[in-house]
């Protein structure tokens, strides 16, 4: 019984989760097993929601018999639609319920030209108050309970006549009792927000310092490969010294190790101190994501960086760097053409890597490189 209650427990908060990052819910009942009690509690937790519902009526193989639909009205949540998904019957009209409550302009989403700007981080960091602070209104509610903004929102802006779409990421509905789940809550949040944004702004709160939490949260811009700008808040409400900066940078750069090329910013959303030089920071590092560097320049810093530093070698065999070029931006991908892929050491990545930022402006943004062997060069051509 203690397992099942663990299942069921485990069951509710992913469902909980799924709802609140969900435009529309599809609730999937069994007209085999027909109307249960765990049907009506997940019906419940529906209607709180307060999200659109298509009520889909599974396991109907005979679509001239739907009667079985009948006892799902008491749910309350709308007319039960039957399918069978193991025939693919009622699919269609099933997916036509669903697409009707998809909020006006999604389909237009990714048309817009705006810089999109995601400000990500753990539950109380000061995101929604950051908003407030540029866009220079208090749009977004905030409270000082950790995961109070009320929904995801999106709020357009325009600085020195550009203009950019600020991504906050949502809090949860109402206060969680347990805090995994606001952190399972702000991960998940934070993924559709870094998915959907050019530039990530991961806000770090100096009162309580860098935390495993940071990390999780940074390590999905990172992965997504976008750029990023590291805003240290509340800033002016810790004791500072002439070593305070220094060392907080060095925690930064011990737990967020990957994310050395960020750019970080002290700042105090309460009192407004350097938020204004975001705006700058952020074009900054736009420009940096979008970086393109000609051939010829890669390959005049390429040579000078293999004479300063010989490439690798192992038994005899020594690695040879033909050229390299940039295949793409956003992040910026160079193609380095070599004689074999095993003798590029991930540390001689490193060491060209550092050269390229040396000489290019990458700040904020992480670089890719994909290694390729000259023969398959040739064998591709």
């Amino acid at each position: 019984p203690k397992t099942n209650d663990l299942i069921l427990k485990s069951m509710r908060e992913q469902a909980q989760i799924a709802i609140e990052l969900a435009h529309v819910v599809i609730f999937l009942v069994d007209a085999k097993d027909g109307l249960t009690d765990a049907d009506g509690a997940v019906a419940d937790m529906l209607r709180r929601a307060k999200k659109p519902v298509v009520l889909a009526v599974n396991k109907l193989d005979n679509m001239r018999d739907i009667s079985p639909i009948y006892e799902f009205y008491q749910l309350g949540i709308g007319d039960p639609m039957p399918i069978s998904a193991e025939l693919g019957l009622g699919i269609g009209d099933m997916l036509d319920a669903v697409v009707s409550h998809f909020p006006k302009g999604l389909e237009e989403e990714e048309e817009d030209d705006r810089l999109k700007v995601a400000v990500i981080g753990k539950p109380n960091t000061g995101k929604s108050s950051l908003i407030n602070r540029l866009i220079g209104q208090n749009r977004v509610i905030v409270s000082d309970i950790a995961g109070t903004t009320r929904d995801a929102i999106d709020t357009p802006v325009t600085h020195n006549g550009k203009d950019y779409i600020l991504i906050d990421t949502a809090g949860i509905r109402r206060q969680s009792k347990v805090t995994e789940d606001i952190e399972r809550f702000s991960v998940m949040r934070a993924v559709a927000a870094v998915e959907r944004a050019d530039i990530v702004i991961l806000m770090i709160d100096a009162v309580t310092g860098i935390t495993e939490q940071d990390a999780k949260i940074a390590g999905i811009a990172h992965d997504n490969g976008k750029a990023c700008i590291i805003a240290v808040n509340k800033w002016d409400a810790i004791e500072k010294d002439d070593h305070s900066l220094t060392e907080f940078n060095k925690d930064i750069d011990t737990v967020l190790s990957y994310l050395t090329y960020a750019p970080k910013i002290y700042i105090s959303v309460k009192t407004g101190q350097r938020v204004d030089k975001l705006f700058d920071l952020i074009d900054q590092v736009e420009r940096a994501a979008s970086l393109r560097v000609p051939t010829g320049a890669l390959n005049d810093m390429l040579y000078e960086a293999t004479s300063l530093q010989q490439p690798p070698s192992d038994k005899g065999r020594q690695l040879r760097i033909y050229y390299m070029t940039e295949v793409s931006v956003k992040p910026p991908t160079f193609v380095i053409f070599v004689n074999s892929q095993k003798l590029m050491h991930f540390s001689y990545q490193r060491y060209l890597e550092n050269w390229l930022r040396k000489t290019f402006d990458f700040t904020g943004t992480p670089i890719k490189f994909i290694i390729r062997e000259r023969q398959q060069l040739e064998d591709r051509f």
